[in-house]
């Protein structure tokens, strides 16, 4: 019977929660926060931060550029790349990349290595999904007695039990609704 809990096991039951800062939509885990929470629960850690064939401590395809960290924990390592992005998440084109741009990214790194071994893995949950695409809709204005009018009304009437403002928060997804339009509707309500 097993008595002594994995890594991971210890590592997950950590609540991150008051530890975690948002910025620019995004949420972070303090990468010192992290480091020390490891270390205090598995001293023996360690990290390594990759260099490229020329020593330098980040990798290049002559456009951009990433970071490969690893942390080791009980003879597991799990590894971690992370492109060099600037304040607003995008990548930098590498003849603008700066030593602070590279030190960020291997800090962002370290840490998620390390939510990859259990500590704070649920803020990444779905980072991996694809980006909505975003779809531009075209708003009309709505006029009483123009050719969608009818339409319109026969909308209301179907939907006369969802209330004023359901149906104008519906209504407002397409058309600019005046208050003259509105008063209009509700009167059929």
């Amino acid at each position: 019977m097993k008595t002594t809990k994995s890594v991971y096991e210890t590592l997950s039951a950590i609540n991150v929660n008051s530890k975690i800062e948002k910025k620019n939509g995004l949420t972070y885990l303090s990468w010192a926060w992290a480091w020390a929470e490891v270390k205090n629960n598995y001293p023996q850690a360690s990290y390594t931060i990759y260099e490229n064939s020329d020593g330098f401590n980040y990798h290049h395809d002559n456009q951009t550029a990433w970071v490969k960290t690893g942390v080791m924990i009980e003879d597991i390592e799990h590894i971690e790349y992370l492109p060099v992005l600037d304040f607003r998440n995008k990548s930098i084109p590498i003849a603008n990349i700066t030593s602070f741009n590279v030190n960020s990214s291997i800090q962002r790194s370290l840490t998620k290595a390390i939510a990859r071994h259990g500590l704070g893995l649920y803020i990444y949950a779905g980072e991996d999904l694809p980006e909505e695409e975003v779809v531009e809709v075209k708003v009309i204005p709505l006029n009483i007695d123009d050719e969608n009018w009818v339409k319109i009304m026969k909308f209301v009437g179907a939907n006369k039990s969802k209330g004023l403002k359901s149906i104008i928060k519906t209504l407002n997804t397409k058309y600019t609704i005046s208050k003259l339009v509105e008063k209009e509707i509700s009167k059929s309500l």
